[in-house]
């Protein structure tokens, strides 16, 4: 079922609820917009926050928190906080510790959901043993991976315990990654999407468009609900108050199936980011 208001969730096969729908802060650096931008999300009903260490702003993300709970007069466990390993910190001691740096620079005591930002050949085993470790310890709420393929995922679980809970992936209409959902819905990984708009690179697109304009929308707000219908959940990444609060604006209308189809025919498997079999960092 398609999430009817902003702050409805999933539930992980771990029975963790996580939102639908969040903010990213992806190349928002350190200072008041990104602690503006996060409070602001949190008064505006969002519920889901999404950094990452090498992002270097968990610390301006940790004050934005603090402050939007203030605002909203929410508590921390109606947060739902996500953070990512980053590759040069993968290994089972290295990947135990950036978990307590990343807690110590947010102020907080556990994350709902902590990832492996990228699948480095040779050490993400070791790093998703790390995980498994804090998660059995109640250390964290739900462990994922981010930029996973396949064949990673394959190899992860047969290879360790426990099977992610979310795999994160670039995913917009010009990269819909059908066989990759196919096979997390199979193996009970909600799929979430990172660059979900594209970085701006859809905002003029003529089907898009026609679309927009039938439903009263923006084209922004058309990606994202196509993003939830498809179950997916989706974390755009914006500071500017009005845009935080259009982008959630996506929970009063419904795309036919026609509508869902044309979107999805806009597939080029094109990435705006790394391919996750040809990185090298």
């Amino acid at each position: 079922m398609t999430a009817q208001h902003l702050q409805d969730t999933t539930t992980l096969y771990n029975g963790v609820n996580m939102p639908w729908f969040g903010l990213g802060v992806f190349k928002v650096e350190e200072g008041p917009e990104l602690v503006n931008a996060v409070r602001t999300a949190i008064r505006h009903g969002y519920r889901s926050i999404d950094t990452a260490a090498i992002y270097g702003n968990e610390e301006g993300v940790g004050q934005g928190i603090r402050e939007g709970l203030e605002a909203a007069g929410i508590k921390r466990e109606d947060l739902f906080v996500t953070s990512k390993v980053w590759n040069a910190d993968l290994g089972y001691e290295s990947t135990l510790k950036a978990y307590d740096e990343s807690l110590r620079k947010l102020g907080l005591e556990y994350l709902d959901l902590y990832l492996i930002h990228w699948p480095v050949e040779g050490k993400y085993i070791d790093a998703w043993k790390a995980l498994e470790t804090l998660y059995k310890e109640g250390r964290v709420k739900a462990i994922g991976v981010s930029n996973f393929q396949i064949h990673h995922l394959e190899r992860l679980m047969k290879e360790t315990e426990i099977k992610p809970m979310v795999n994160q992936v670039e995913y917009h209409p010009r990269l819909t990654q059908k066989e990759l959902q196919a096979y997390c819905k199979a193996n009970e990984i909600q799929l979430e999407a990172w660059s979900p708009l594209m970085q701006g690179q859809l905002l003029d697109q003529e089907d898009l468009e026609r679309i927009a304009e039938k439903h009263h929308k923006s084209i922004a707000q058309i990606i994202l609900r196509w993003d939830l219908q498809n179950g997916v959940v989706t974390i755009p990444k914006s500071t500017k108050e009005h845009r935080i609060a259009e982008n959630a604006d996506i929970f009063d209308f419904e795309l036919s199936a026609e509508d869902m189809q044309r979107i999805d025919s806009l597939n080029q498997n094109h990435r705006v980011g790394p391919d996750p079999d040809h990185f090298d960092f």
